[in-house]
């Protein structure tokens, strides 16, 4: 099961696991694990992740239906949390 989007957000910056790892002083088959979803890292690391990329954490994540229906109303500026 697909948890995260590292590995989609990673190519989407034509960036590779191994620039990941090294930018982030993790081990490369940690990183890897991170990509291919067999294991997850921690919500700091997540963050850690994502501003090390350069993106929004929720960009990492898989979204549900009603996430990315919210979540484009935020990009349009129109996001109200209820």
């Amino acid at each position: 099961m697909r948890i995260n989007r590292i590995k989609v957000v990673l190519v989407e910056n034509g960036k590779k696991n191994k620039w990941l790892a090294k930018q982030m002083r993790k081990n490369e088959s940690t990183v890897s694990n991170w990509c291919t979803n067999e294991s997850q890292p921690s919500l700091e690391t997540l963050i850690e992740v994502a501003n090390t990329l350069k993106v929004d954490v929720r960009e990492l994540l898989i979204l549900t239906k009603n996430d990315k229906k919210n979540y484009l109303r935020y990009q349009q500026g129109q996001f109200i949390y209820n």
